[in-house]
């Protein structure tokens, strides 16, 4: 478990992501309502040097950031109920980008088949602090857990 004490350390935790990701890369954003979930997405593509504004794709779904390091695929699938399969998001999961997608477990049987999941969730005590749990879920999760783990233990 990670703890980030505050904005700033959340945002600093997110850039490191941007600056490991490598181009398949698929992360779910899981956690409450206001747990951080855009927050650290706007660390992600600060850290592929994206400098346009991040917003939520809470209405669109998808938002396509192509002027980074890397393609960035922010998605929001809260509102999907059914026919996730139909929206063509596995041509994302597999493509040249690092797709991060919030509530990503909403997907059910639509989900990356690999992927690592970020769990955010708030502090009981400190509104400003996170604590944050990382589960790869196959061999490229597994290799971009540890890419992330390495760079913020430095």
């Amino acid at each position: 478990m990670i703890t980030l004490q505050d904005l700033q350390d959340t945002e600093e935790f997110a850039t490191v992501i941007g600056e490991v990701a490598k181009a398949g890369d698929n992360l779910i954003l899981t956690g409450d309502l206001g747990a951080g979930k855009t927050t650290l997405t706007k660390g992600i593509a600060n850290g592929l040097e994206i400098k346009q504004t991040i917003k939520s794709p809470t209405y669109t779904i998808i938002r396509e950031y192509l002027n980074g390091r890397l393609p960035l695929y922010h998605m929001d699938v809260y509102r999907i109920e059914t026919g996730a399969w139909d929206l063509g998001l596995d041509e994302y999961f597999e493509g040249d980008g690092l797709c991060v997608i919030e509530w990503g477990k909403q997907l059910d049987d639509a989900v990356p088949l690999d992927y690592l999941e970020l769990t955010i969730a708030k502090d009981s005590d400190d509104e400003n602090k996170r604590q944050v749990v990382l589960q790869a879920f196959g061999k490229q999760a597994e290799d971009f857990k540890k890419r992330i783990e390495k760079r913020w233990e430095l």
